[in-house]
């Protein structure tokens, strides 16, 4: 690998920035992306590149095949694609034109990168012995886009294709420093699950509540009692987080409701602490209402499970970096991040890692920036070719080498 791969990102950078922005201002959201996926294929149909697409979702998969001898490897870059429901204030002159819609958590920049990749990898197709599939994903903000395409097919799996023999992603984070990768073994990303707990009781006048049974200072016993539970329950050493972010109550000042509603997310770094976790936090709702006399039920709408990275994937991700960018251009990440990513369905099928890339502005106090899900958040699309080069470094080393630098012995 050779600084080329970073010159050739580079001299393709207006290509990219021009097809971020093309998104950045019709964004789109949830398993159906048709005006994005338009733009993708319009992008890159100069390309040698084999799609396929749905039939549950407009996602995107673009395989290239290498034409050095023998079939050798195959990996997957992915790219999520879908927007937020949320306004956009950044004042950019390419905002989202589409109300209450836009790109907060860079998915466009991740569209531009691998597009930026493919046209990378199709210059030197020549020289990779085996294929790579891009990956162009919908549905990650909740919609659970990745495990669609796994179902339909779309990766492998079915139809006699094998899964690729690694995954790779790259997501940006704008309150990071200017073009630095990061990346850690074992658990990246939480597991989200979606809590509501239904507190009932027996409503009344306000002014006689001995005459009621009053859901809400249940509802607000709870609350802290799950805090509670989290510190002594779980390890701090395999964390979880419970948050109830919206109480719902009442309709005026002197009635009593018949129930109150909880609704919030838990978060947990492992498949063991998440499973006990649900059981956990039904036992104790259920548990403070009977104490009052009242009943508590509780729903959980699961989630992503945790996006754990392969030890092998990440040194590969960090002999990259350093090749592209050097020594400095790479950091372990001491802790896990408590978001989700809904990446986590491929890594549980296929080794492979999640990077982040810093997006903020060189100068910038990045510590300060806008960061992700915020109507203010920017992305330095300067960084764009380096998270480019990077993905395409991921696919070009580990063709060549697999996890371990030996060749492929793949009939």
């Amino acid at each position: 690998m050779t600084p080329a791969l970073v010159a050739d990102a580079v001299g393709i950078a207006d290509r990219l920035t021009a097809l971020r922005r093309a998104i950045h201002a019709e964004p789109e959201v949830g398993l159906h992306t048709p005006r994005t996926r338009d733009k993708i294929r319009a992008a890159l149909a100069h390309l040698p590149l084999d799609w396929r697409e749905g039939p549950s979702t407009t996602g995107l998969v673009a395989t290239l095949k290498g034409g050095a001898s023998g079939e050798g490897r195959s990996v997957l870059l992915r790219g999520d694609m879908d927007a937020l429901p949320m306004p956009e204030e950044t004042g950019l002159h390419f905002a989202s034109t589409i109300p209450g819609v836009m790109h907060a958590c860079g998915h466009d920049a991740h569209v531009a990168m691998l597009a930026g990749a493919a046209e990378l990898l199709c210059a030197r197709a020549s020289e990779l012995g085996g294929e790579v599939r891009f990956m162009f994903q919908p549905g990650e903000e909740g919609y659970h886009g990745a495990r669609f395409m796994l179902d339909d097919g779309l990766l492998g799996g079915l139809g006699g294709v094998p899964l690729p023999d690694a995954a790779f992603a790259l997501h940006v984070m704008p309150n990071a420093p200017h073009g630095l990768i990061g990346g850690r073994t074992g658990a990246l990303l939480a597991s989200a699950d979606q809590i509501g707990i239904l507190v009932t009781g027996r409503g009344g006048h306000a002014s006689m509540p001995h005459a009621t049974l009053d859901p809400m200072p249940v509802a607000c016993d709870i609350v802290p009692a799950l805090q509670a539970m989290v510190t002594r329950k779980f390890s701090v050493f395999d964390p979880v987080v419970v948050t109830i972010a919206r109480i719902e109550c009442g309709t005026a000042h002197n009635v009593i409701a018949d129930t109150a509603r909880l609704t919030g997310t838990m978060r947990s770094l492992s498949a063991e602490s998440r499973a006990r976790l649900r059981e956990d936090v039904r036992q104790l709702a259920a548990g403070i209402a009977a104490a009052h006399g009242l009943s508590a039920e509780v729903t959980i709408q699961e989630g992503f499970p945790v996006t754990v990275c392969d030890e092998r994937a990440v040194a590969l991700g960090e002999s990259v970096a350093h090749d592209l960018f050097g020594p400095a251009g790479f950091q372990r990440l001491r802790d896990p991040i408590m978001g989700a990513e809904d990446f986590a369905y491929v890594l549980e099928k296929v080794p492979g890692a999640m990077f982040f890339l810093g997006v903020s502005h060189e100068g910038d106090d990045w510590q300060h920036c806008c960061g992700i899900h915020s109507t203010k958040m920017r992305v330095d699309e300067s960084t764009m070719p380096m998270g480019a080069a990077f993905l395409a470094g991921l696919a070009e080393r580990f063709l060549a080498g697999g996890f371990d630098g030996s060749p492929s012995t793949r009939a």
